[in-house]
This record gives C-alpha cells, structure tokens and sequence, in this order.
C-alpha cells in the first residue's frame, strides 16, 4: 500500500488541482464525477485528472490515502477538499472560487 501511497502523493504534488474521478473530464463514468467536472470548468481553473476506473491500486488507495470513503476527490495545492458534494456547497457559496484565487491556480486555456 506504501508504493500506492507514494504515487497518489507525487500526483497530488505535481498538479496544482487534480480531481480523483471516475472516468475522465470528456467522459465521466457517473453522475458525481460529472457533477465535480461541470463545477471546475465553471471555476475556469486547469486542472488534472486521474481515472481511479483505470487502476484498481490507485481506486482504493485513494479512500485511505484522503481517509474519504468516495469518488470524486478534489485536492487543490495539496490540499484534500472533499466530494461532489462539499465542491458544490463551496462553489454555491463562492468559497471554492475564493479558494483558487487565493491559491493562485491557474486558469485553463480557452
């Protein structure tokens, strides 16, 4: 689990905002995953992405490594911020915006 452990944290460390998901941005493979592509591309943020249905390792490690029990998970500068959910009370509520800016994330390319 340590090497599991260890890939998930270089991901988590090589990208400004990456979303753990199920699928990818273009084909999101549930209605949660969908639901956390739709809110970043509103933030108007870049972002990298990690289709948790491509690797079973990466698939459970990442529950544990977050000590979350669901997909999608979205870190920002390292940092665990939660589900579908959560990502949706803050963008309603103007902090998950308020958050990239004050992190400085980078805008995606039109």
């Amino acid at each position: 689990m340590s090497d599991v452990k260890t890939r998930i944290s270089d991901i988590v460390k090589a990208n400004d905002v990456v979303l753990f998901m199920k699928g990818t941005p273009l084909f999101p493979q549930c209605g949660f995953s969908s639901r956390a592509v739709a809110i970043l591309d509103h933030c108007g943020v870049a972002y990298d992405s990690v289709d948790v249905l491509q690797d079973m390792d990466i698939r459970q490690g990442i529950k544990s490594y977050s000590d979350w029990p669901t997909i999608p998970q979205l870190y920002v500068k390292g940092e665990f911020v939660g589900g579908s959910d959560i990502m949706m009370e803050m963008f309603e509520a103007g902090e998950l915006q308020e958050m990239m800016t004050e992190k400085q994330v980078a805008k995606a390319e039109s």
